[in-house]
């Protein structure tokens, strides 16, 4: 298992950083945190980054025995440091991470299509 990290700026003036790594990627597509998350108007705002808290919570609930989802709250969901801005940036972070998982998987697929 890779153990990329990667880093998100958290405001506009870039001062505020997070790192987030492989494993908290993994968790969001886990739990498919981000499917219809957003309106039809793309823009995260202080209640997009609201409406994905309550519905982390209510997996927490159903789900407190998942140390890496627990981590990705702590971590990332709940820091500090994370605001609506900051989210922007984990989603977009997320779908470049997503593309490349495609990418990688590519070869293999074409493999297995000549096979046959």
């Amino acid at each position: 298992m890779k153990n990329n990290m990667y880093k998100i700026i958290c405001n506009m003036k870039a001062s505020r950083t997070m790192e987030i790594t492989e494993m908290q990627l993994q968790t969001i597509e886990k739990y498919s945190l981000f499917n219809e998350l957003l309106d039809s108007n793309g823009i995260v705002d202080e209640s997009v980054l609201e409406k994905l808290r309550l519905n982390v919570r209510s997996l927490l609930e159903s789900n407190s025995s998942d140390s890496d989802l627990l981590d990705l709250c702590q971590n990332v969901i709940f820091h500090n440091n994370m605001k609506c801005f900051g989210l922007h940036q984990l989603i977009l972070l997320f779908i470049d991470w997503e593309k490349a998982q495609l990418d990688a998987l590519k070869p293999t697929l074409k493999e297995g299509i000549a096979e046959e």
